[in-house]
Protein backbone atom coordinates (compact mmCIF):
# COMPACT_ATOMS: atom_id res chain seq x y z
CA UNK A 1 0.00 0.00 0.00
CA UNK A 2 1.01 3.45 -0.81
CA UNK A 3 3.05 5.06 2.65
CA UNK A 4 1.25 8.12 2.34
CA UNK A 5 -2.31 6.31 2.48
CA UNK A 6 -1.17 3.58 5.27
CA UNK A 7 0.04 6.59 7.25
CA UNK A 8 -3.85 8.16 6.49
CA UNK A 9 -5.66 4.84 7.27
CA UNK A 10 -3.95 3.99 10.74
CA UNK A 11 -4.06 7.94 11.77
CA UNK A 12 -7.49 7.84 11.17
CA UNK A 13 -7.65 4.53 13.27
CA UNK A 14 -5.67 6.06 16.07
CA UNK A 15 -7.77 9.16 16.41
CA UNK A 16 -10.97 6.78 16.41
CA UNK A 17 -9.47 4.72 19.17
CA UNK A 18 -8.65 7.51 21.44
CA UNK A 19 -11.91 9.10 21.10
CA UNK A 20 -13.61 5.58 21.55
CA UNK A 21 -14.30 6.35 25.78
CA UNK A 22 -15.80 9.40 24.82
CA UNK A 23 -18.08 8.54 22.46
CA UNK A 24 -22.23 8.06 23.04
CA UNK A 25 -22.43 4.34 22.70
CA UNK A 26 -25.24 2.95 24.34
CA UNK A 27 -27.10 -0.74 25.14
CA UNK A 28 -30.09 -1.17 24.33
CA UNK A 29 -32.65 -1.89 27.17
CA UNK A 30 -33.55 -5.41 27.36
CA UNK A 31 -37.06 -6.67 27.34
CA UNK A 32 -38.04 -10.40 27.77
CA UNK A 33 -41.50 -10.82 26.48
CA UNK A 34 -44.72 -9.38 24.27
CA UNK A 35 -46.27 -7.93 26.79
CA UNK A 36 -43.22 -5.66 28.19
CA UNK A 37 -43.39 -4.19 24.85
CA UNK A 38 -46.75 -3.51 25.21
CA UNK A 39 -46.18 -1.83 28.63
CA UNK A 40 -43.38 0.04 26.95
CA UNK A 41 -45.68 1.66 24.21
CA UNK A 42 -48.74 1.85 26.80
CA UNK A 43 -46.07 4.02 28.98
CA UNK A 44 -45.06 6.13 25.86
CA UNK A 45 -48.85 7.00 24.72
CA UNK A 46 -47.77 5.21 21.39
CA UNK A 47 -50.84 3.83 19.23
CA UNK A 48 -50.12 2.80 16.06
CA UNK A 49 -46.49 1.33 15.15
CA UNK A 50 -44.79 0.00 11.95
CA UNK A 51 -43.88 -3.20 11.92
CA UNK A 52 -40.86 -4.15 9.93
CA UNK A 53 -39.92 -7.65 9.48
CA UNK A 54 -39.93 -10.16 5.85
CA UNK A 55 -42.16 -12.69 3.55
CA UNK A 56 -40.78 -15.47 5.06
CA UNK A 57 -41.24 -14.94 8.37
CA UNK A 58 -44.64 -13.67 8.15
CA UNK A 59 -45.76 -16.54 6.01
CA UNK A 60 -44.65 -18.62 9.73
CA UNK A 61 -46.70 -16.14 11.76
CA UNK A 62 -43.42 -15.97 14.08
CA UNK A 63 -45.11 -11.98 14.65
CA UNK A 64 -48.18 -13.30 15.36
CA UNK A 65 -48.21 -13.61 19.13
CA UNK A 66 -46.82 -10.14 19.78
CA UNK A 67 -49.17 -8.12 16.98
CA UNK A 68 -52.19 -10.41 18.90
CA UNK A 69 -50.58 -8.46 22.37
CA UNK A 70 -49.98 -5.10 21.40
CA UNK A 71 -53.71 -5.30 19.86
CA UNK A 72 -55.21 -6.17 22.95
CA UNK A 73 -53.37 -3.50 24.31
CA UNK A 74 -55.06 -0.92 21.93
CA UNK A 75 -52.06 -1.05 19.57
CA UNK A 76 -52.35 -0.85 15.83
CA UNK A 77 -49.44 -2.89 14.05
CA UNK A 78 -49.03 -1.86 10.23
CA UNK A 79 -47.06 -4.64 8.59
CA UNK A 80 -44.23 -4.26 6.14
CA UNK A 81 -42.87 -7.59 5.62
CA UNK A 82 -41.32 -7.16 1.71
CA UNK A 83 -37.92 -7.13 3.26
CA UNK A 84 -35.64 -8.72 0.91
CA UNK A 85 -32.12 -10.15 1.69
CA UNK A 86 -29.67 -7.37 1.51
CA UNK A 87 -32.62 -4.78 1.72
CA UNK A 88 -33.23 -1.94 -0.69
CA UNK A 89 -33.86 1.62 -1.27
CA UNK A 90 -36.62 0.54 -2.55
CA UNK A 91 -37.43 -1.75 0.36
CA UNK A 92 -36.84 1.51 2.57
CA UNK A 93 -39.07 4.02 0.69
CA UNK A 94 -42.26 1.75 0.70
CA UNK A 95 -41.53 0.92 4.23
CA UNK A 96 -41.52 4.88 4.75
CA UNK A 97 -44.62 5.19 2.73
CA UNK A 98 -46.59 2.76 4.96
CA UNK A 99 -45.02 4.56 8.23
CA UNK A 100 -46.55 8.13 7.18
CA UNK A 101 -49.76 6.51 5.35
CA UNK A 102 -50.57 5.47 8.81
CA UNK A 103 -49.17 7.95 11.03
CA UNK A 104 -47.33 5.34 13.40
CA UNK A 105 -45.36 6.81 16.19
CA UNK A 106 -42.16 4.11 16.65
CA UNK A 107 -40.75 0.80 15.02
CA UNK A 108 -40.46 -2.90 15.48
CA UNK A 109 -37.23 -4.31 13.47
CA UNK A 110 -38.74 -8.24 13.66
CA UNK A 111 -36.62 -10.80 12.50
CA UNK A 112 -32.42 -11.05 11.27
CA UNK A 113 -30.42 -8.50 9.71
CA UNK A 114 -32.50 -7.49 7.12
CA UNK A 115 -35.46 -6.62 8.85
CA UNK A 116 -33.38 -4.61 11.21
CA UNK A 117 -31.48 -2.64 8.90
CA UNK A 118 -34.58 -1.86 6.91
CA UNK A 119 -36.13 -0.91 10.13
CA UNK A 120 -33.40 1.73 11.06
CA UNK A 121 -32.96 2.74 7.42
CA UNK A 122 -36.89 3.73 7.40
CA UNK A 123 -36.35 5.41 10.79
CA UNK A 124 -33.29 7.63 9.69
CA UNK A 125 -35.55 8.53 6.43
CA UNK A 126 -38.07 9.58 8.78
CA UNK A 127 -35.98 11.06 11.03
CA UNK A 128 -34.02 12.71 7.89
CA UNK A 129 -37.39 13.16 4.90
CA UNK A 130 -35.19 15.46 2.58
CA UNK A 131 -31.82 13.80 2.60
CA UNK A 132 -31.20 10.81 0.16
CA UNK A 133 -29.99 7.55 2.63
CA UNK A 134 -26.72 7.53 0.11
CA UNK A 135 -25.45 10.69 1.30
CA UNK A 136 -25.80 9.56 4.78
CA UNK A 137 -23.43 6.47 4.20
CA UNK A 138 -20.65 6.15 6.25
CA UNK A 139 -19.84 7.94 9.63
CA UNK A 140 -21.73 10.28 11.98
CA UNK A 141 -23.96 11.75 9.15
CA UNK A 142 -27.23 11.06 10.43
CA UNK A 143 -27.50 13.32 13.99
CA UNK A 144 -31.04 13.15 14.14
CA UNK A 145 -33.16 11.44 16.46
CA UNK A 146 -35.40 8.68 14.88
CA UNK A 147 -38.68 7.22 16.00
CA UNK A 148 -38.68 5.22 19.01
CA UNK A 149 -37.20 1.47 17.52
CA UNK A 150 -37.48 -1.62 19.15
CA UNK A 151 -35.54 -4.62 18.06
CA UNK A 152 -36.74 -8.42 18.15
CA UNK A 153 -34.34 -10.51 16.57
CA UNK A 154 -35.01 -14.10 15.91
CA UNK A 155 -31.67 -15.19 14.61
CA UNK A 156 -28.38 -15.55 17.17
CA UNK A 157 -25.99 -13.82 14.42
CA UNK A 158 -26.69 -10.30 13.48
CA UNK A 159 -26.40 -8.26 16.68
CA UNK A 160 -28.31 -5.80 15.08
CA UNK A 161 -30.19 -5.05 18.19
CA UNK A 162 -26.97 -3.25 20.01
CA UNK A 163 -25.20 -1.81 16.33
CA UNK A 164 -24.97 1.77 15.43
CA UNK A 165 -24.71 0.54 11.79
CA UNK A 166 -27.53 -0.29 8.91
CA UNK A 167 -26.52 -1.85 5.32
CA UNK A 168 -28.29 -0.75 2.49
CA UNK A 169 -28.08 -2.10 -0.81
CA UNK A 170 -29.14 0.80 -3.72
CA UNK A 171 -31.61 -0.72 -6.02
CA UNK A 172 -30.77 0.31 -9.25
CA UNK A 173 -26.66 0.04 -8.89
CA UNK A 174 -26.58 -2.51 -6.29
CA UNK A 175 -23.89 -0.49 -4.13
CA UNK A 176 -24.20 -1.91 -0.93
CA UNK A 177 -23.15 0.73 1.91
CA UNK A 178 -23.11 1.16 5.65
CA UNK A 179 -25.01 4.34 7.54
CA UNK A 180 -23.17 4.41 10.83
CA UNK A 181 -24.46 6.81 13.83
CA UNK A 182 -25.61 6.74 17.30
CA UNK A 183 -29.50 7.46 16.68
CA UNK A 184 -29.17 3.84 15.14
CA UNK A 185 -28.76 2.48 18.08
CA UNK A 186 -32.28 0.69 19.08
CA UNK A 187 -33.58 1.73 21.98
CA UNK A 188 -34.84 -1.24 23.35
CA UNK A 189 -34.49 -5.05 22.45
CA UNK A 190 -36.39 -8.31 22.66
CA UNK A 191 -34.15 -11.10 23.54
CA UNK A 192 -36.96 -14.37 23.49
CA UNK A 193 -34.95 -17.10 22.63
CA UNK A 194 -38.12 -18.89 21.47
CA UNK A 195 -38.45 -16.89 18.60
CA UNK A 196 -35.36 -18.77 17.17
CA UNK A 197 -36.42 -22.58 17.96
CA UNK A 198 -36.78 -24.34 14.99
CA UNK A 199 -34.81 -22.28 12.36
CA UNK A 200 -33.67 -24.46 9.25
CA UNK A 201 -30.05 -25.19 10.10
CA UNK A 202 -28.78 -23.71 6.97
CA UNK A 203 -29.88 -19.99 8.70
CA UNK A 204 -29.28 -21.50 12.44
CA UNK A 205 -25.19 -22.20 11.07
CA UNK A 206 -24.59 -19.33 8.98
CA UNK A 207 -26.62 -16.59 11.30
CA UNK A 208 -24.33 -17.87 14.00
CA UNK A 209 -21.23 -17.73 12.31
CA UNK A 210 -22.01 -14.26 11.22
CA UNK A 211 -22.31 -13.44 15.16
CA UNK A 212 -18.44 -15.74 14.93
CA UNK A 213 -17.04 -13.16 12.49
CA UNK A 214 -18.54 -10.09 14.74
CA UNK A 215 -16.48 -10.90 17.68
CA UNK A 216 -13.27 -12.66 16.29
CA UNK A 217 -12.92 -9.23 13.79
CA UNK A 218 -14.05 -6.97 16.59
CA UNK A 219 -10.74 -9.10 19.23
CA UNK A 220 -8.28 -9.15 16.20
CA UNK A 221 -8.56 -5.38 15.46
CA UNK A 222 -6.38 -2.31 16.29
CA UNK A 223 -9.23 -0.57 18.23
CA UNK A 224 -10.25 -2.87 20.68
CA UNK A 225 -10.89 -1.55 24.42
CA UNK A 226 -11.30 -3.84 27.79
CA UNK A 227 -14.75 -3.76 27.62
CA UNK A 228 -15.15 -4.83 24.08
CA UNK A 229 -12.48 -7.55 24.32
CA UNK A 230 -14.13 -9.13 27.12
CA UNK A 231 -17.71 -8.98 25.16
CA UNK A 232 -15.78 -10.66 22.44
CA UNK A 233 -14.33 -13.41 24.39
CA UNK A 234 -17.50 -14.09 26.07
CA UNK A 235 -19.42 -14.25 22.85
CA UNK A 236 -16.76 -16.58 20.81
CA UNK A 237 -17.04 -18.67 23.99
CA UNK A 238 -20.51 -19.12 23.87
CA UNK A 239 -20.75 -20.00 20.19
CA UNK A 240 -17.76 -22.33 20.79
CA UNK A 241 -19.50 -24.34 22.50
CA UNK A 242 -23.83 -23.76 21.56
CA UNK A 243 -23.84 -23.63 17.90
CA UNK A 244 -22.96 -26.89 16.79
CA UNK A 245 -25.64 -27.48 19.48
CA UNK A 246 -28.13 -25.44 18.27
CA UNK A 247 -28.07 -26.77 14.59
CA UNK A 248 -27.89 -30.15 15.58
CA UNK A 249 -31.10 -29.72 17.58
CA UNK A 250 -32.73 -26.71 16.97
CA UNK A 251 -35.07 -27.13 19.74
CA UNK A 252 -32.06 -27.37 21.88
CA UNK A 253 -33.52 -23.96 24.13
CA UNK A 254 -30.79 -23.52 26.28
CA UNK A 255 -28.05 -23.34 23.19
CA UNK A 256 -30.52 -21.13 21.54
CA UNK A 257 -30.29 -18.47 24.67
CA UNK A 258 -26.70 -19.00 24.38
CA UNK A 259 -26.75 -18.00 20.86
CA UNK A 260 -28.84 -15.39 21.61
CA UNK A 261 -26.57 -13.73 24.38
CA UNK A 262 -23.47 -14.42 22.00
CA UNK A 263 -24.99 -12.69 19.31
CA UNK A 264 -26.08 -9.69 21.62
CA UNK A 265 -22.11 -9.31 23.05
CA UNK A 266 -20.83 -9.48 19.56
CA UNK A 267 -22.42 -6.96 18.37
CA UNK A 268 -22.01 -4.81 21.42
CA UNK A 269 -17.89 -5.89 20.83
CA UNK A 270 -17.89 -4.63 16.86
CA UNK A 271 -20.51 -1.73 17.00
CA UNK A 272 -17.72 0.18 19.17
CA UNK A 273 -14.58 -1.53 17.99
CA UNK A 274 -15.94 -2.38 14.28
CA UNK A 275 -14.99 -5.38 11.59
CA UNK A 276 -12.45 -5.73 8.73
CA UNK A 277 -11.95 -7.37 5.49
CA UNK A 278 -14.32 -10.26 5.96
CA UNK A 279 -17.04 -8.19 6.49
CA UNK A 280 -15.77 -5.70 3.76
CA UNK A 281 -15.66 -8.37 1.43
CA UNK A 282 -18.73 -10.10 2.14
CA UNK A 283 -21.08 -6.73 1.74
CA UNK A 284 -19.37 -6.43 -1.76
CA UNK A 285 -20.35 -10.15 -2.31
CA UNK A 286 -24.47 -9.47 -0.49
CA UNK A 287 -24.71 -6.76 -3.11
CA UNK A 288 -23.48 -7.62 -6.26
CA UNK A 289 -24.95 -11.08 -6.35
CA UNK A 290 -27.30 -10.79 -3.33
CA UNK A 291 -25.29 -13.78 -1.46
CA UNK A 292 -26.29 -14.47 2.33
CA UNK A 293 -24.46 -11.81 4.61
CA UNK A 294 -23.84 -14.96 7.11
CA UNK A 295 -22.61 -17.87 4.49
CA UNK A 296 -20.21 -15.39 2.94
CA UNK A 297 -18.41 -14.33 6.51
CA UNK A 298 -18.56 -18.11 7.51
CA UNK A 299 -16.80 -19.02 3.70
CA UNK A 300 -14.54 -15.96 4.47
CA UNK A 301 -13.91 -16.05 7.65
CA UNK A 302 -10.61 -18.84 7.58
CA UNK A 303 -9.44 -17.58 4.42
CA UNK A 304 -8.81 -13.66 5.70
CA UNK A 305 -7.49 -14.41 9.28
CA UNK A 306 -5.17 -16.92 7.20
CA UNK A 307 -3.95 -14.11 5.13
CA UNK A 308 -3.77 -11.72 7.95
CA UNK A 309 -0.95 -14.27 9.04
CA UNK A 310 2.02 -13.29 12.05
CA UNK A 311 -0.26 -10.14 12.36
CA UNK A 312 -2.74 -11.80 14.19
CA UNK A 313 -1.11 -15.05 15.80
CA UNK A 314 -0.85 -13.19 19.23
CA UNK A 315 -4.75 -12.49 19.71
CA UNK A 316 -5.74 -15.88 18.23
CA UNK A 317 -3.76 -17.63 20.79
CA UNK A 318 -5.59 -15.27 23.25
CA UNK A 319 -8.57 -16.51 22.30
CA UNK A 320 -7.59 -20.21 21.85
CA UNK A 321 -6.21 -20.47 25.22
CA UNK A 322 -9.61 -18.20 26.66
CA UNK A 323 -12.10 -21.23 24.88
CA UNK A 324 -9.60 -24.23 26.39
CA UNK A 325 -9.00 -25.12 22.94
CA UNK A 326 -5.13 -25.49 23.52
CA UNK A 327 -3.04 -24.63 26.81
CA UNK A 328 -1.01 -22.09 27.49
CA UNK A 329 2.38 -24.46 26.43
CA UNK A 330 1.00 -24.77 23.24
CA UNK A 331 3.36 -21.99 20.93
CA UNK A 332 1.43 -19.18 19.77
CA UNK A 333 1.75 -19.90 16.10
CA UNK A 334 0.80 -23.34 16.49
CA UNK A 335 -2.48 -22.23 18.36
CA UNK A 336 -3.25 -19.91 16.64
CA UNK A 337 -3.41 -21.79 13.43
CA UNK A 338 -5.21 -24.78 15.32
CA UNK A 339 -7.89 -22.01 15.90
CA UNK A 340 -8.14 -21.57 12.39
CA UNK A 341 -8.44 -25.08 11.30
CA UNK A 342 -11.46 -25.61 14.41
CA UNK A 343 -13.21 -22.91 12.19
CA UNK A 344 -12.87 -24.87 8.69
CA UNK A 345 -14.00 -28.00 11.08
CA UNK A 346 -17.03 -25.91 12.30
CA UNK A 347 -18.32 -25.16 8.42
CA UNK A 348 -17.45 -28.52 7.61
CA UNK A 349 -19.85 -30.15 10.32
CA UNK A 350 -22.58 -27.50 9.87
CA UNK A 351 -22.02 -28.08 5.78
CA UNK A 352 -21.18 -24.57 5.23
CA UNK A 353 -19.44 -24.84 1.87
CA UNK A 354 -15.64 -23.35 0.99
CA UNK A 355 -16.59 -21.52 -1.80
CA UNK A 356 -18.91 -18.97 -3.26
CA UNK A 357 -20.42 -20.45 -6.39
CA UNK A 358 -21.78 -16.98 -7.62
CA UNK A 359 -18.28 -14.83 -8.08
CA UNK A 360 -17.05 -14.30 -11.65
CA UNK A 361 -14.20 -13.81 -12.69
CA UNK A 362 -14.58 -10.44 -14.82
CA UNK A 363 -16.29 -9.05 -11.82
CA UNK A 364 -13.41 -9.27 -8.76
CA UNK A 365 -11.62 -6.08 -9.90
CA UNK A 366 -14.37 -3.89 -8.64
CA UNK A 367 -15.59 -6.16 -5.94
CA UNK A 368 -12.30 -5.61 -4.87
CA UNK A 369 -12.42 -2.12 -5.71
CA UNK A 370 -15.42 -1.96 -3.48
CA UNK A 371 -14.39 -3.70 -0.82
CA UNK A 372 -11.16 -1.58 0.17
CA UNK A 373 -13.24 1.92 -0.25
CA UNK A 374 -15.50 0.49 2.42
CA UNK A 375 -12.96 -1.05 4.78
CA UNK A 376 -9.79 1.53 4.56
CA UNK A 377 -9.71 4.03 6.34
CA UNK A 378 -12.74 3.07 8.99
CA UNK A 379 -11.78 -0.60 9.78
CA UNK A 380 -8.93 -1.13 12.19
CA UNK A 381 -7.70 -3.84 10.31
CA UNK A 382 -4.49 -5.94 11.42
CA UNK A 383 -2.67 -5.31 8.64
CA UNK A 384 -3.71 -3.10 5.84
CA UNK A 385 -4.54 -4.60 1.72
CA UNK A 386 -4.99 -2.69 -1.33
CA UNK A 387 -7.71 -3.69 -3.87
CA UNK A 388 -5.54 -5.97 -5.44
CA UNK A 389 -4.05 -7.56 -2.83
CA UNK A 390 -7.89 -8.59 -1.90
CA UNK A 391 -8.49 -9.63 -5.10
CA UNK A 392 -6.32 -12.50 -4.05
CA UNK A 393 -9.54 -13.76 -1.41
CA UNK A 394 -12.08 -13.86 -4.21
CA UNK A 395 -10.27 -15.78 -6.08
CA UNK A 396 -9.65 -18.38 -3.51
CA UNK A 397 -12.97 -18.86 -2.18
CA UNK A 398 -14.26 -18.21 -6.12
CA UNK A 399 -15.62 -22.06 -7.70
CA UNK A 400 -13.55 -22.45 -10.33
Amino acid sequence: MNLFKKLYCRLFQTVFRLILPILPYREPEILTNDQAVASLLKDNNIKRVLLVTDVGLSKLGLMNKLIDVLKDNNVNVYVYDKTVANPTTDNVDEAVAMYNENNCQAIIAFGGGSPMDCAKATGVRIARPNKPLFKMKGILKVRKKLPLLIAVPTTAGTGSETTLAAVITDSETRHKYAINDFPLIPKYAMLDASLTLGLPKHITSTTGMDAFTHAIEAYIGRSTTKYTRKCALESIDLIFNNLERAYANGQDMQARQNMLRASYLAGNAFTRSYVGYVHAIAHSLGGKYNVPHGLANAVLLPVVLKKYDRAIYKKLYEIGVYVHLFDTKTPKEIGAKIFIEKIESMNKNMNIPSKIDEIKREDVASLAVTAEKEANPLYPVPKLYTASELEEIYYEVMNV
